[in-house]
């Protein structure tokens, strides 16, 4: 195999339910999973709790059985595991020459031209983040994206003989590892394409490595081409150094219970306009328009339906979160319907555009430099002390309808109040 391209891929194991156990070390040994909002469903699973649990199982109904083995459940902490995969993604990007972060617990590292022995390099990247966050992680080490994401996971599989790193520059190990993996574990193929697939004969990564991709691509798609290729070491998909800003950003929740008033509702749109609007900040956009959504529950059939949203034109591009909440809440009030039990609200921002990259009306008002200081020193101070410690008055600071997550750990690592406190008395 020709080592002009190297790529590695970094993958965190169990991430939720390690970045649990960082904090609660008597749990090293005992089965983990956690939750969806309102305490839903099973989304994740320590690799001890897979053989008791399946993904998605809901929660009331696996409740007993958790009980029965002897395993943890714990709502889902999103600030806890946003903030502990920054700590390992910055961990990495300073030991590779480049890093894509391809989603909260995995990312690719371009490894082409680093001398010396990169099994020895991958193990220094499990050693350090592991010591310095207490999160394992796997790394597969391959010529093509597809093929170093077959080495991580092979890795982790075996990881008794391979101590989690296995790099594929090996033919042998390489080999060995695409007749004995079947199709539906390569990287990009579905349940549904295993079936068309394996009905051409195509059974292991080394039948699809070996493919004519012009008929793979004639058959599926320019998408299945390319991971037979890429299995065959063939590099098409390089390493992407940054994400495109989003087009669309979305906040969308189930209330904690079911809400039949308005003033309720009006409160969880303008909280979710409000965490919106601060994504919009984040990544340096302004919105045009937003849409608004509620709705009831659709599964019981003894509730009465309704669902609706609005789409509302803002008069200028804005990133303020006051004038998104104002636009918001406003159209809302023409949404809702009395009589009705609702059970989520949406929230989404659109036609966004990066500041100072829009045509301004010049017979229109535009946001003003006082409202920019304002959002300023509103993101400034949630930064530091806590997500909407600072947030608009609509928004009140305990909420009935507010998520259901009767199982949370702490915020360890983002608040104050919250920090792990080490030998108490």
């Amino acid at each position: 195999m020709s080592r002009d391209r190297v790529f590695a891929l970094i993958d965190c194991n169990a991430f939720y339910a390690s970045c649990e156990r960082v904090f609660r070390p008597d749990l090293a040994n005992t089965p983990i999973v956690v939750l969806s909002n309102n305490d839903g469903c099973i989304i994740a699973r320590s690799y001890d709790a897979k053989p008791f649990v399946k993904m998605g199982e809901p929660y009331f109904k696996a409740r007993e059985r958790l009980q029965r083995h002897g395993i943890v459940a714990f709502s889902s902490n999103y600030a806890l595991y946003g903030d502990m995969s920054e700590r390992v993604m910055a961990l990495i990007e300073a030991m590779v020459p480049a890093c894509e972060v391809y989603s909260i617990d995995e990312c690719f590292a371009d490894l082409t031209g680093v001398p010396g022995d990169l099994t020895t390099l991958g193990m220094a990247i499990r050693d350090k983040v592991l010591r310095c966050t207490g999160i394992p992680v796997g790394v597969g080490i391959g010529s093509t994206k597809t093929l170093a994401k077959l080495a991580n996971y092979t890795a982790k599989q075996w990881q008794a003989r391979t101590g989690g790193v296995l790099d594929f520059a090996d033919p042998v190990k390489r080999e060995w590892t695409l007749r004995n993996t079947d199709v539906a574990h390569v990287w990009g193929i579905g349940k549904r394409m295993t079936a068309h697939l394996q009905a051409l004969g195509i059974v292991t990564a080394k039948d699809l490595s070996i493919a004519d991709p012009r008929l793979l691509r004639q058959q599926f798609s320019v998408v299945v081409e390319k991971t037979a290729r890429e299995l065959g070491g063939l590099s098409c998909l390089d390493l992407d150094d940054a994400s495109a800003p989003k087009q669309e950003i979305c906040c969308s929740r189930m209330f904690g219970m079911r809400l039949e008033q308005l003033a309720p509702i009006r409160e969880a749109v303008a909280s979710y306009t409000g965490r919106a609007a601060q994504k919009l900040r984040a990544q340096g956009s302004w919105c045009k328009r937003l849409r608004v959504s509620i709705r009831t529950g659709i599964f019981n059939p003894n509730e009465r339906h309704h669902a609706q949203a609005a789409l509302v034109e803002l008069p200028y591009p804005t990133n303020d979160t006051l004038l998104l909440t104002r636009a918001a809440t406003e159209a809302l009030a023409r949404l809702y319907r009395p009589g009705y039990r609702y059970s989520k609200a949406e929230v989404l921002l659109l036609d966004l555009c990066p500041a100072g990259q829009f045509s301004d009306d010049l017979f229109a008002p535009s946001q003003s430099a006082r409202s920019n200081q304002l959002m300023a020193v509103l993101d400034q101070v949630n930064a530091r002390y806590g997500r909407e410690v600072l947030r608009s008055g609509g928004v009140p600071h305990v909420a009935d309808w507010a998520m259901r997550r009767e199982l949370m750990s702490a915020a360890y690592t983002t608040r104050m109040d919250q920090l792990w406190r080490v030998g108490e008395r």
